[in-house]
């Protein structure tokens, strides 16, 4: 999910999402945004692409407004709308240039260029579509919003190391039916193509099931993988439902590493466009205290659609 924007420094991030009056085009080609002027003295000494680049400006560094400019071009194909992205980032502090963070030891981090990024932040939408593959993006606002006491400008520059095509999220499991063993809970579609569980008859487990109802064709999944799904959750001891995508009506997408054991554990090596059945003991669940309605040995249906 868009790691990237969720931890560029959140006051950069309210600031132009607020930013004023710089309505982009219908086709945008990289461009440049805001106080421009300012960022003339920034040069930007590469580094590859898993260290990060020298900076080098007239401090102390202040815009007047949300900021955004390619300062250097790099020589890859032209980035599309609809692409992911995989870019790495420095952030420094205008004053004095103290680094504040630096995301290159960890490697690149995923960016889709959608209509979700052009609609949260259109500064940073405009700017790199269009932009070239190994191109290094400054981008810089004022730290005022988050209630500093005297404006303190924050620089950001980001290097997109890659584009690729956006992975392709099915609407529904696409692949061979499975015929599962006896004894497991039994999974049937309902009129509106929505999965129901039986547990009736079914015994407590006592280790993690994770049993293919269809078994897709698509790539498969990692543990530091982020998977769209759609799923149903109720508990063994009595079939009660306590959690659906499907009722919400849409999809649903996470890290691997983010939920329950037995999610992480029961789907690494599933392929995509799998329906997947989950019986999970209660230790690799919520433990003995539950959570909510979620209690005890839990089962789950899960469709995998896509990942990323």
């Amino acid at each position: 999910m868009r790691r990237l924007l969720a931890i560029l420094l959140p006051a950069l991030l309210l600031i132009t999402a607020c930013g004023g009056g710089n309505t982009p085009a219908a086709e945008p080609t990289s461009q440049s945004s805001g106080d421009i002027s300012k960022l003339e003295s920034l040069k930007v000494t590469d580094n590859g692409d898993d260290k990060a680049p020298g900076l080098d400006f007239t401090k102390p560094l202040a815009v007047s407004e949300p900021t955004i400019k390619v300062v250097s071009e790099g020589s890859g194909e032209t980035i599309k709308a609809g692409q992911t992205v995989e870019m790495a980032y420095v952030a420094v502090d205008g004053k004095d240039g103290k680094s504040l963070e630096d995301t290159y030891a960890a490697g690149p981090q995923p960016l889709e260029v959608n209509d979700d990024l052009k609609s949260g932040n259109e500064l940073i939408y405009n700017a790199i579509v269009g932009a070239k593959v190994g191109s290094h993006v400054a981008f810089a606002a004022s730290g005022q919003a988050q209630g500093a006491e005297a404006a303190s400008t924050q620089l950001v520059v980001f290097k997109l190391i890659s584009a690729k095509e956006a992975a392709k999220v099915l609407e529904k499991p696409e692949g061979e039916t499975v015929t599962p063993p006896a004894g497991l809970p039994t999974v049937k579609d309902n009129d509106q193509g929505i999965p129901e569980i039986s547990v009736e008859g079914v015994a407590a487990p006592t280790e993690l099931i994770s049993q293919d109802l269809i078994k897709g064709s698509g790539q498969a999944v990692k543990t530091t993988d982020t998977i769209t799904v759609n799923y149903v959750g109720v508990n063994l001891v009595d079939g009660k439902k306590f959690d659906s995508s499907f009722d919400r009506g849409q999809t649903t997408s996470f890290p691997l590493t983010g939920v329950i054991k037995g999610w992480t554990q029961g789907l690494e090596g599933k392929t995509v466009g799998s329906r997947v059945l989950l019986v999970i003991p209660q230790d690799l669940a919520y433990g003995e205290a539950g959570q909510g309605e979620a209690k005890g040995h839990l089962v789950f249906v899960v469709d995998i659609l896509g990942v990323k």
